[in-house]
């Protein structure tokens, strides 16, 4: 699990600062697909790092807004970045 802003690459906290702000939607069950502003994510893996770090919430096969988990807001404050 990720516990610090140093672990997350400048990429995972744009991801993180996106879901925050409403614009993103994720899917999936073995692999977890992200959407950002209606366009997929080149980041194959961006989202399944971030949810197996436990920074945002995966709700199923069907597409649904992306949330952060406590933990995922916690690491964006700690970067300065709320």
């Amino acid at each position: 699990m990720i516990t610090s802003t140093r672990a997350l690459s400048h990429r995972d906290r744009a991801v993180l600062r996106a879901i925050r702000a409403g614009r993103c939607q994720v899917s999936g069950r073995a692999t977890t697909l992200l959407v950002i502003d209606g366009v997929g994510c080149s980041d194959q893996f961006v989202a399944s790092r971030l949810v197996q770090a436990g920074l945002i919430a995966s709700h199923g096969p069907r597409p649904a807004p992306a949330r952060l988990t406590a933990s995922g807001i916690a690491l964006l404050e700690e970067a300065g970045a709320a």
